[in-house]
């Protein structure tokens, strides 16, 4: 991909990861794989592009009062949790497998989005 098309895919998976707080993973792993990443490449790589845009887009939340810690404290644990168990198991489930996972996930996501 030519950098102005990047650097538009980047600013799409910020902007819609800040304004509907998922998406922007979906949208970098499918960058991602059009560059020739491997799926489970994919897939670290768009968490590792998530981590700084959340991170802005919390702090942003945080200062203009959005943010209650007392409704989010009691996800963080099990979140801390999760994420060590998926980076432990991302590397020994098969790509294929992998694929239909989250082809399924984004699925369900999307008929949950509209249905609501």
């Amino acid at each position: 991909m030519k950098k102005a098309k990047k650097f538009t895919f980047g600013f799409l998976i910020g902007l819609i990861n800040s304004l509907l707080g998922a998406c922007g993973g979906i949208l970098s792993v499918a960058a991602l794989k059009k560059e020739g990443l491997e799926q489970r490449e994919a897939h670290a790589n768009a968490v590792a592009i998530i981590l700084p845009i959340t991170i802005i887009s919390s702090c942003y939340y945080l200062l203009n009062g959005y943010v209650d810690f007392n409704q989010t404290l009691i996800y963080l644990p099990g979140g801390f949790l999760g994420a060590i168990a998926g980076g432990f198991l991302l590397p020994k489930i098969p790509q294929k497998i992998l694929q239909r996972v989250f082809s399924v996930l984004v699925i369900w996501a999307g008929i949950r989005m509209v249905m609501r």
